[in-house]
């Protein structure tokens, strides 16, 4: 099914006049099943630093407001309709933009940004005095429905450092989820920005996919959700139409030893196939930057990214 595209849940120009009033009920038609399916289930969406910057060129203010207007809005109505929506996110972009201006110059290791001291407090103001702050305001426009917290808060996620190459980049080694589970009783919306601890206090700045998939398993999550810059997982990264609209953890691991998923899509491919093998019923991979995409993934049966199982069960979203 079609569906116009809007930004910040606002219809474009005479996109009303696409849609007969058949259609429209058609839509809902099509979603119900969902809804109920996933009445009071927990989905835990990680909401990407390149998803947040939006889909134009410039990566301009409008686009970003935009982008992340529209992903407000898709979080509300996932709640709305009784669903228990997580938000984990994460703001490389956004830090590297703030180190430019600070004149630091990044380093990485195997793709893995090296964080200092200096480096570490531009992540922590970024994540949790920026990005989250900006989510958790989009989100509050429709209500008072959002807290924003930190991995930090009440011993959430614990961590170690990973390689001492990399300074204070961490690995998660805990989850506590009381205060997630709380908040999610009081049917409010935890947005958590991926900074965690160790025992002696100290911070480190932690992959946010990974961070998302700890979450989803430590909460038995119905699904984990990746929003990215890419539409899903493809056996021909250059050609659209070899999105596999579904796969199972098997299959990704093969795609990986083959070479077909590189780079960046490990640790997302990675995480979800751990996911979904400690218990989450499915994980997917979508672009977050195509308007609504949250939605049009859990409410249709045809979704627009990939979907992950474990694989001794029928698929459908």
């Amino acid at each position: 099914m079609t569906v116009p595209d809007t930004a910040a849940g606002t219809p474009t120009p005479g996109a009303s006049s696409l849609l007969s009033a058949a259609d429209k009920a058609a839509m809902l038609v099509e979603a119900l099943p969902y809804i109920r399916r996933f009445w009071g289930q927990v989905v835990v969406v990680k909401y990407g630093g390149n998803a947040l910057a939006g889909g134009s060129s410039e990566g301009s203010a409008g686009g970003e407001a935009e982008a992340l207007a529209s992903f407000a809005t898709d979080i509300v109505l996932m709640r709305s309709v009784g669903m228990r929506p997580l938000v984990v996110h994460g703001g490389g972009p956004q830090i590297g933009e703030l180190m430019a201006r600070l004149g630091k110059v990044p380093e990485f290791v195997d793709g893995l940004r090296v964080t200092d001291a200096e480096t570490l407090d531009i992540a922590r103001m970024v994540l949790v005095g920026k990005v989250n702050r900006e989510i958790v305001s989009a989100i509050n426009v429709h209500g008072p429905l959002a807290v924003g917290i930190s991995g930090e808060d009440a011993g959430l996620i614990s961590a170690r450092a990973r390689d001492p190459l990399l300074g204070f980049v961490g690995d998660v080694t805990a989850v506590n989820p009381d205060l997630l589970v709380r908040l999610l009783a009081e049917d409010l919306i935890a947005v958590v920005a991926t900074i965690g601890s160790d025992s002696t206090g100290q911070a480190y700045n932690i992959n946010a996919d990974t961070v998302a998939g700890a979450l989803a398993e430590a909460l038995q999550a119905a699904k984990l959700v990746y929003l990215t810059d890419v539409d899903g997982i493809r056996l021909d990264r250059n050609d659209p139409s070899t999105r596999l609209s579904s796969a199972t953890a098997a299959q990704l691991e093969d795609l990986i030893s083959s070479g077909i998923v590189d780079g960046g899509m490990i640790p997302k491919v990675r995480s979800c196939v751990r996911a979904v093998e400690s218990g989450v019923a499915h994980a997917h991979i979508l672009d977050g930057r195509q308007p609504h995409a949250l939605l049009l993934e859990i409410f249709t049966r045809e979704g627009v990214g990939t979907m992950v199982t474990r694989g001794d069960e029928q698929v459908g979203r």
